[in-house]
């Protein structure tokens, strides 16, 4: 019996030797913090710019898609199948207010109540906002570590979705996050980003480090 996860992703490497049909789809985001974050992201999410969803618009989105299998002998020979996918809604502001991220919430809750499929395979889906600012003010700092928000569907039966949130002031090097936002990592261009243990409950962690 053998256990393996696969994704949109591909192995960590120099983005010059990624095949230039991937590169080419990385768009040019006009901006120099988040076309390093485009770098970290564009091994394992599909990246898009300049994207508006229900009446809100985000300067970046990025889509990945897990499916995790149990084999027996042979691949097509699978069971314990599961779904995971996570949604990031990344948003260049001046200074967040509470009321904002309180409203991008509202916001992550309806796109999970639209695209997130609920069955027996469906192990998970994060929705993950960030806002990059000029400053992060202390309510809303302590808003965003403070935030935890997982709803499960049928009991847990059918999974569950998560929405996080991401605060973060590149120009002073500071960032916060809730507690599961695993994407924050890709945002904290200061710091190394390490690999991780292997496993496919280590969440998506191996999926921008290079």
């Amino acid at each position: 019996m053998s256990e393996n996860a696969t994704s949109n992703g591909g192995e960590r490497r120099d983005p010059e030797e990624l095949p230039a049909e991937i590169r080419e789809a990385v768009p040019d985001y006009d901006d120099e913090y988040l076309d390093r974050v485009s770098d970290r992201l564009m091994y394992s999410y599909d990246l898009d710019r300049d994207v508006a969803v229900d009446g809100e618009r985000f300067d970046m989105t990025a889509e990945m898609r897990v499916r995790n299998q149990k084999q027996f002998l042979h691949p097509a020979l699978s069971y314990a199948d599961h779904d995971m996918r996570e949604y990031v809604y990344v948003r260049r502001v001046s200074t967040p207010s509470v009321g904002e991220l309180e409203r991008l919430v509202e916001f992550a809750h309806d796109l999970a109540d639209e695209r997130v499929d609920g069955h027996e395979e469906h192990y998970g889906t994060d929705v993950t906002v960030a806002v990059v600012a000029d400053r992060i003010p202390d309510d809303v700092a302590d808003f965003v570590a403070g935030f935890s928000d997982r709803t499960l569907l049928k009991f847990g039966y059918y999974g569950h979705y998560e929405v996080n949130l991401v605060a973060v002031a590149p120009d002073r090097e500071s960032l916060v996050a809730s507690e599961n936002a695993d994407t924050a990592a890709a945002f904290r261009l200061w710091e190394r980003v390490d690999p991780p243990d292997e496993g496919f409950f280590s969440r998506f962690a191996k999926r921008f480090w290079r």
